[in-house]
């Protein structure tokens, strides 16, 4: 009888700090991994290449990691509740185990599976890896999700949090269950051009476990200790750019906590505890939007505030073509849509400006830009550009919801000495600072430079959406 415990790899593409594969492990000295491509989700048109080509990126290094303790990373291509129940049958494995997630359509998949296992007898058993503190842990006094953001950090924050797990050491599969494995439908890992994507641009974090503990040691070097300012400036490094590890998994929330506690421990200077704690809000901004996601499902497909279901957005595709392609004619907007187009990734002050844009000067359904994101970002992730979007848009949970930014007066505090619009505007490069961060480009140069006219006026737009609004709200 065999003792194999498969785990299904889904958004937790590491071997270190991974709660259900430890839960495994501590099962059975036989412990595989698997990770499913799942046609109906590569055929989406939300799929952005470079996140399609970072995934792929990740499950190589994971293979790896398998490999040197001592077992095996299976792919498979297929429906997970097919695909799955084959392998598991094939191999003869006593339970399939995984991570849970907050997502509504994982949630459908995750029972589809969850059936499909019970039938033939296959043990499941799943557990929350993705959050310091699952959805089902945090509500308010009268046992109620939290909408709003302030006091749910508070009650977060007074929580005990979760050490690191151990990193996965297990036997693999025997040669007669390798050969059945292939048998059942396991592949080689598969190219993003295999799969009919095409990324060939450098990622801004590079793939893998290795990689994201890397780049953590170095942003808890410096960076951190400088974050709630240093953070709201795109043109320096002053974030840690761990998101789209995040969003896949390659390093344990808990793991960031950890290190974040020690940092704490050995600084000496309230200024430096700031700045951490201010970065530690950022991972309870996530775990807010993730819970508001598994709480209220609706959010993947609507406004929060339901009225705004009903607003008369703009169906401009003119105008939602020159956003996409960084030609509005704001530099500090098109900037940071030019980095998320030839990068997959954009700075986190930038999103804001280019949301509010987008909505509050265009006009325009914040669900497009929602949807462009996804097809475009490294670190995509339905809760949190989701949660992110209607922010940006009043939509959504927020106890002041009608915020407009300026793009001049956000380039002059954000990016001052246009160093940010310089290098993703170069045609732009040698016109004076002044005229970049104000706007106030004359005719004669935006013409010589190949840059366009504003597609709309700044302060007649904010008008108009405050108007459409009050009206909403009446």
């Amino acid at each position: 009888m065999s003792d194999l415990i498969l785990f299904w790899h889904r958004r937790d593409l590491r071997i270190s700090d991974n709660w259900g594969l430890a839960a495994a492990r501590r099962v059975t000295s036989q412990v595989v991994g698997v990770f499913c491509l799942d046609p109906e989700i590569l055929s989406g048109d939300d799929i952005a290449p470079v996140r399609v080509a970072y995934m792929l990126g990740c499950l190589q290094c994971l293979q790896e990691d398998y490999q040197r303790g001592g077992s095996q990373l299976l792919i498979i291509q297929d429906n997970p509740a097919q695909g799955l129940r084959k392998l598991a049958v094939a191999l003869g494995a006593i339970a399939i185990y995984w991570n849970r997630d907050v997502e509504p359509l994982p949630r459908q998949r995750d029972r589809s599976v969850e059936e499909s296992l019970t039938e033939v007898g296959i043990k499941v058993e799943t557990f929350w890896d993705q959050v310091l503190h699952s959805p089902e842990a945090i509500f308010t006094g009268s046992k109620e999700p939290y909408k709003v953001y302030t006091p749910y950090w508070r009650k977060w924050i007074q929580q005990p949090k979760p050490e690191p797990c151990e990193r996965l050491k297990s036997t693999g599969l025997t040669e007669a269950q390798e050969k059945a494995a292939l048998e059942a439908g396991a592949i080689a890992l598969p190219t993003a051009k295999d799969l009919g994507f095409i990324w060939s641009e450098p990622f801004i974090l590079e793939p893998g476990e290795t990689a994201a503990s890397d780049r953590l040691e170095i942003f808890c070097d410096r960076a951190i200790y400088e974050y709630d300012e240093g953070r709201n400036f795109p043109a320096i490094d002053g974030t840690s750019v761990l998101s789209p590890a995040l969003r896949f998994g390659a390093i344990g929330i808990r793991t960031l906590w950890q290190k974040t506690q020690e940092i704490i421990a050995l600084t000496r200077s309230d200024e430096a505890r700031h700045h951490i704690q201010t970065w530690q809000q950022e991972l309870a901004w996530r775990e807010f939007y993730q819970q508001a996601l598994y709480h209220f499902p609706a959010l993947a497909t609507g406004a929060f505030r339901q009225p705004f279901d009903r607003f008369p957005w703009s169906d401009n595709q003119e105008h939602f073509q020159a956003w996409c392609q960084g030609r509005t004619g704001y530099p500090i907007v098109d900037a940071a849509m030019r980095q998320l187009n030839q990068t997959g990734w954009m700075h986190n002050r930038c999103r804001m400006i280019v949301a509010s844009f987008l909505t509050k000067d265009l006009i325009i359904n914040w669900q497009w830009g929602e949807k462009y994101f996804m097809q475009t970002l490294i670190d995509g992730d339905l809760a949190s550009n989701n949660g992110g979007w209607q922010w940006s848009s009043s939509s959504g949970m927020d106890p002041k919801p009608l915020r407009i930014f300026n793009p001049a007066s956000q380039t002059q505090k954000y990016d001052p000495e246009a160093e940010y619009i310089r290098q993703w505007l170069p045609e732009l490069r040698n016109l004076d600072t002044a005229h970049l961060v104000t706007g106030k480009i004359s005719s004669g140069d935006r013409q010589a430079c190949g840059y366009p006219q504003p597609i709309v006026d700044h302060n007649r737009q904010q008008k108009l959406f405050k108007s459409i609004y009050s009206q909403l709200k009446a």
